[in-house]
């Protein structure tokens, strides 16, 4: 299996100048083939890789980065590529690649050879070819049974550098269980994050703070004259507050995803469309800081690690159907609870979703279950409610400590 492990790297400042140069002489390489992919006919990714022997003899700057790393520079500029043809053929309106400027050309990837990561003297460095010996927070050990594929070095917007550490192992994902037995259905919303069929309700992660801090700084730099000293200072300072966002939420998403991932054998979600949505008129602040489509995707390929069925179902009618009987009945977005008119069961509005999302899943998987729900007159007793916080800072398995009501045929 691949997985991707990201470490921070403490390069010295020779090493950060040495790591800005490359950037920078790969940036330039960038621009160089894209310059004659506009002007030369019958070219492929190929065959412009094949001159950089002879370019490196008219560019003598060149022979200072590794043959790898320049051949990836020509890779990605096809795969950019690649990407805008695909989305030009799903009907978007797209331009025409561009020349890269010095900070939108943050990272450089060796592939299979020119690194290698060293641990035996009781502080890890990565060696990488042309560059030297680097520093890393080693947070994480690589398995023994891992084999580094890539490695890819990037500069954040905060100054700080990162290394990405592709690596492949030889076990391979457990098998899908044929007939599982712990199977749940999660709705996603705001007012809770996510709810699932077995009653427990994570509530969101509170980052108002996160979000005023962001916002001051953001109104500082507006009052800073453009590219003067002052004003590329205070980039760096909303920079770190974009990353203190993104870094305590991706950690809840983690932790979320993991705990179902493993605790689970059959998981079922709406197949939501994250970039729709936020085209919608209103609220899209909400949407986009709930992440939706990225737990999600860090979902999916944890399912796919564990072992996990994860099943994504059509989200229509999932809300107004009950779940009970199947009546559908229009209930406006601040209506709560769940009270279907044709057999009285009455529930939570988003564990009735839960429900109806997890009779999808178990039917697209073909795994025999009851085709109505409970038919109780309250709300369930059974629902609990997880605070994010308890999450962040305990980690996912704490949400194992909530009551699953029985589901009566």
């Amino acid at each position: 299996m691949r997985y991707n492990y990201r470490y921070r790297l403490k390069p010295t400042d020779e090493f950060h100048e040495r790591l800005a140069w490359t950037v920078d002489t790969c940036r330039q390489v960038y621009n160089h083939f894209l310059h004659r992919l506009n002007r030369v006919d019958g070219i492929s990714a190929y065959s412009e890789q094949s001159l950089l022997p002879d370019l490196k003899r008219e560019w003598s700057d060149l022979k200072d980065v590794h043959s790898k790393v320049l051949q990836k520079v020509v890779q990605r500029l096809y795969d950019n590529l690649s990407t805008l043809k695909g989305r030009k053929e799903n009907g978007h309106h797209v331009g025409e690649l561009k020349w890269k400027a010095p900070q939108e050309y943050r990272s450089i990837k060796y592939s299979q050879t020119g690194f290698k990561l060293d641990n035996t003297s009781g502080r890890a460095v990565l060696s990488l070819s042309k560059i030297g010996d680097v520093p890393m927070v080693y947070h994480r050990e690589v398995p023994d049974d891992a084999t580094i594929k890539e490695v890819v070095v990037k500069q954040e917007p905060t100054g700080e550098w990162f290394a990405v550490l592709g690596i492949e192992t030889e076990n391979d994902a457990p098998p899908k269980p044929e007939n599982p037995e712990q199977c749940v259905g999660i709705d996603v919303g705001i007012l809770k994050y996510a709810h699932d069929s077995d009653g427990t309700a994570v509530e969101a992660p509170d980052l108002s703070e996160e979000r005023e801090r962001l916002e001051r700084a953001q109104r500082d730099l507006s009052r800073k004259e453009h590219g003067s000293n002052n004003y590329r200072t205070q980039q760096r300072v909303v920079a770190r507050r974009h990353a203190d966002l993104k870094r305590k939420r991706r950690d809840f998403l983690h932790k979320l995803s993991n705990y179902y991932a493993r605790e689970y054998d059959l998981i079922a979600v709406e197949d939501l469309d994250a970039n729709g949505l936020m085209e919608l008129p209103s609220n899209s602040q909400s949407r986009a800081g709930a992440a939706w489509g990225m737990f999600l995707r860090m979902l999916e390929y944890k399912c796919e690690r564990e072992g996990t069925h994860f099943i994504a179902v059509d989200p229509a009618g999932t809300t107004k159907k009950c779940s009970n009987c199947g009546v559908a009945t229009d209930k406006p977005l601040w209506v709560r609870k769940h009270s279907c008119p044709s057999c009285g069961f009455e529930t939570d509005r988003d564990l009735n979703a839960a429900y109806n999302i997890l009779s999808r899943g178990l039917d697209q998987v073909g795994v025999v279950h009851s085709d109505s729900m409970p038919a109780e007159t309250a709300l369930p007793t059974g629902t609990d409610s997880v605070p994010a916080k308890r999450v962040v800072e305990t980690g996912s398995p704490v949400l194992s400590e909530a009551a699953r009501p029985s589901r009566a045929g």
